[in-house]
């Protein structure tokens, strides 16, 4: 898709808009999404009664929802360690910069932020931390398959530490069955 404001660059930001019930999309390159203030309250914002909420206030206030109030707890506060900050070692954003803007810095950071993103995402995705969204049509088959594997895998461990050998033993002749045809398929394309 072509940039809608300068046409010449591939558009990689996509914006839908929803003003009173009526919908807007915007697709912009980088270049006129930084010329035109991507990340102004306007273009990313969620409108209240009590004025402009964007997309990084609601971020930001996901990512601390597991941070204790504060509010009346002067006297119980013990001194603070010196710890070094959470920091992504490959591009240096730290976790507080990442609840501010609600961006991350590079791809490593989803590896160094774990153990606080983990949580956010099973909130988010109904307890879901692993991405099973829309797939190519051409590659939908396959994925499908190789799924089907897992959970029958995920399943005859459960039988056997259970004990059901008879079931463990059918789910495992049902497994090999999907693998032959798997491999089938493997080699046709």
């Amino acid at each position: 898709m072509i940039c809608q404001n300068c046409g010449q660059r591939p558009a990689s930001l996509h914006y839908t808009k929803i003003v009173n019930g009526a919908k807007t999309e915007l697709h912009l390159c980088e270049e006129c999404a930084k010329e035109q203030g991507e990340s102004s309250e306007t273009e990313h914002s969620f409108m209240s009664a009590a004025g402009g909420y964007t997309i990084q206030d609601l971020l930001s206030d996901l990512l601390n929802m597991d941070q204790p109030s504060t509010a009346g707890n002067a006297e119980k506060k013990q001194p603070k360690k010196a710890n070094r900050p959470l920091t992504c070692d490959n591009c240096g954003l730290t976790y507080k910069q990442f609840t501010k803007t609600g961006r991350l810095g590079c791809a490593h950071c989803y590896h160094a932020f774990e153990s606080k993103l983990t949580p956010v995402f099973r909130r988010v995705h109904s307890g879901n931390t692993n991405h099973t969204g829309k797939v190519p049509k051409h590659r939908h088959e396959k994925l499908h398959a190789q799924r089907e594997l897992e959970e029958k895998k995920r399943q005859i461990n459960i039988l056997v530490q259970n004990e059901e050998f008879e079931k463990a033993a059918e789910l495992r002749d049902e497994i090999r069955t999907l693998e032959k045809q798997f491999q089938g398929r493997e080699g046709d394309s």
